[in-house]
């Protein structure tokens, strides 16, 4: 079993330095992809803002996928490289996004998120430094996420595929780690809430703003 790793306390105001990032993110993220357990008695997802659990029988059919969350290591200040979902795409077209998709049978949710994220933005392996993995998080469209935290050493060139991202960019990790940036949004049509991190002209949202959360909890709190 993967055991879970001791929590440090970081005492003071964060720093939000790559080195840091790197320090608290060895000492608290997954060593390895953790166990799915469906009897764990809490799970991240958007269901946390819904008031009511998430059904085992949700959490068991739930399908498997991988995001990379690759944190770019500039020397004065730090990123996360996130992309635009292509408009063309039938699902969640234009949406802000982690690198990241369906894992394969054959696949680990590392080699999933490394494949994604070649094929998405034509970032290979050899820039990618994996540092740990997040808990799961589940959608509200059926998918059980595994989140691969890396480091991204510049320089680098990204080969975006126009027929699943329309562009990918960089947002400061202080901005996206600050909780006063973090919004909660009620949606009246149908009762539910989701959270958004708004960026200038980016509308960063839903799941991607979920897990941005989570990785600021697990890391700053």
């Amino acid at each position: 079993m993967t055991s879970q790793p001791e929590i440090n306390v970081f005492p003071g105001q964060p720093d939000f330095s790559a080195s840091e990032f790197r320090r608290r993110a060895e000492a608290r993220l997954h060593r390895q992809q953790p166990l799915f357990d469906p009897t764990a008695l809490q799970h991240n997802g958007d269901h946390a803002l819904w008031s009511r659990p998430l059904s085992t029988e949700r959490m068991v059919s739930a399908a498997g996928a991988a995001v990379l969350v690759p944190v770019v290591a500039h020397a004065d200040r730090p990123t996360i490289l996130l992309t635009q979902r292509s408009s063309k795409l039938r699902n969640h077209s234009g949406q802000i996004a982690f690198p990241g998709g369906r894992i394969d049978a054959d696949e680990t949710a590392l080699q999933a998120a490394l494949r994604e994220a070649e094929e998405e933005i034509g970032l290979t392996a050899r820039h990618i430094e994996p540092i740990g993995f997040m808990d799961y998080y589940f959608t509200g469209t059926g998918y059980r996420i595994a989140p691969v935290v890396a480091i991204l050493t510049p320089p680098f060139n990204l080969a975006i595929n126009p027929h699943e991202v329309d562009e990918a960019f960089e947002v400061p990790l202080d901005f996206l780690m600050q909780p006063g940036n973090h919004q909660r949004i009620n949606r009246k049509e149908d009762g539910r809430s989701f959270l958004a991190m708004p960026f200038g002209e980016r509308y960063i949202w839903g799941a991607t703003a979920g897990m941005l959360r989570h990785l600021y909890e697990r890391l700053y709190v």
